[in-house]
């Protein structure tokens, strides 16, 4: 199972790479921290390796004379180390608060049983931290007092850290490493798994803007792949579901042209002309809703491909279109806007919108605004407006309302089920709604710019 988890680039592959990647990312910092903490850090005065120095030192001083052990402490000295010698503790002038060592035979682990094998025994040391002297005091470093066999005293200074971090800083350093690390790690990996998601996602909002996108290409890890698979075997069963119903509703709609033509000649020799007049109407009105039809299902098989355009300046070229005819309307928004679209589907869905608010209302007019995330045109008018349960029924195929519409002048009842269809194609809405005194209002929302 691990072997294969290894070798498929799935998920949880990639989750549990990045868990290792982060810790892996994390201790290397920690690392690199514990490494430079030597010039930072405030360590135990047995990890500066300083002890085998001064048990060098010890040896060659407590053999020498004592009137040339002054001479024999300046000569040891080293930029590392400065070694003094005093005959007595207090002319060292140091704070309390040091720490005592007593080295004895039973010392068995730890820092006495280092010094025991470095000094031998009987021998009583004093050491200091940075963090002995008073807060803040410039004189804070590190020290270790040794007495000699004589009684005399040797200190023994390495250079002054007074720059060292304190144990719950380097703690904090510690943690904010790994988390910066994790945090790091986490983004890059997030980025390589979303990267695959957000094209896919856009591939979905492409296809439901274009019935007739290509599918999508598989990539990313085995899920998401899996999903991609899925996606365009659906895509592909809704293409040709889509195809298959649009062609077999066009030869429907297409053959009833013969039967109608054959009974519109046959009305012609009914002796009845009240009769006659009748069934021609009915048979013109069969012909107008298969000729809509016909148009309807035609333009569903070759879409209009996307181009960018002013959408401002193609309301404006409609709005002057009207007024050339005597019908004046008014129009507001911003002087340019480029869209890309589809132009000719949106000037059919605006007319479509204007010639039923002039037929059925009065003083139509567009405004155009822009939104974070969406463009919206909206077609309003001051008529009786469309009863509320009715709102959406109007979309239907084939629908009109006979109580607020004039059946007279109306289509065939494809003119809205149309508009809205061109502008879900595009990823849009069309959607109605009565003004809260009279009319009605058509808003058309296009995705944002």
């Amino acid at each position: 199972m691990i072997r294969r988890l290894l070798q498929r680039d799935t998920l949880s592959r990639r989750i549990a790479l990045t868990i290792v990647a982060a810790m892996v990312a994390s201790l290397a910092l920690n690392a690199l921290f514990v490494q430079v903490a030597g010039i930072w850090a405030r360590p135990p005065i047995e990890r500066t390796g300083l002890l085998e120095q001064i048990a060098m030192t010890v040896r060659v001083l407590d053999a020498a004379p004592a009137p040339l052990r002054p001479q024999l402490a300046h000569a040891a000295s080293s930029p590392l180390l400065n070694v003094v010698w005093k005959p007595q503790r207090a002319d060292f002038g140091l704070p309390g608060g040091g720490i005592q060592i007593k080295v004895n035979d039973d010392a068995s682990a730890g820092r006495e049983a280092v010094l025991q094998t470095l000094l031998g025994t009987g021998r009583t040391i004093e050491t200091y931290n940075p963090d002995d002297w008073p807060a803040g005091s410039a004189e804070g470093r590190y020290v270790a007092l040794l007495q000699l066999a004589d009684g005399s005293w040797l200190s023994f200074t390495p250079p002054e850290r007074s720059w060292g971090l304190e144990i719950r800083t380097r703690i904090a350093i510690v943690i904010l490493l790994g988390l910066i690390a994790t945090v790091l790690v986490a983004w890059v990996a997030t980025r390589q798994l979303a990267r695959p998601l957000q094209r896919f996602a856009s591939a979905a909002r492409h296809f439901g803007r274009n019935l007739h996108a290509p599918p999508i290409k598989a990539e990313g890890p085995e899920e998401i792949r899996q999903a991609i698979i899925a996606f365009n075997t659906m895509q592909a069963q809704i293409q040709h579901f889509i195809g298959e119903r649009t062609h077999m509703l066009a030869a429907i709609s297409h053959d009833l042209r013969a039967p109608l033509t054959r009974m519109r000649l046959r009305s012609e020799f009914m002796d009845d002309l009240s009769q006659q007049d009748k069934l021609v109407r009915d048979i013109e009105e069969m012909q107008s809703m298969i000729n809509a039809a016909l148009t309807f299902f035609r333009e569903d098989t070759r879409p209009e491909a996307p181009t960018a355009f002013d959408l401002s300046e193609l309301l404006q070229t409609i709005v002057d279109d009207y007024r050339d005819q005597g019908l004046d309307i008014d129009f507001s928004g911003p002087a340019r806007l480029v869209y890309d679209g589809r132009p000719l589907g949106i000037k059919r869905v605006i007319v479509n919108l204007l010639e039923n608010a002039e037929k059925y209302a009065r003083r139509p007019r567009i405004a155009l605004s822009v939104g974070p995330h969406a463009i919206c045109i909206e077609v309003s008018d001051e008529g009786p407006g469309i009863p509320e349960d009715a709102l959406e029924r109007v979309f239907d195929p084939f629908v009109r309302l006979e109580t607020s519409r004039n059946r007279d002048t109306g289509g065939v009842g494809l003119g809205l089920s149309s508009a809205r269809a061109i502008v879900r194609e595009q990823g849009g809405d069309l959607t109605l709604r009565n003004r809260p005194g009279t009319g009605l209002v058509a808003r058309v929302e296009l995705p944002g710019v």
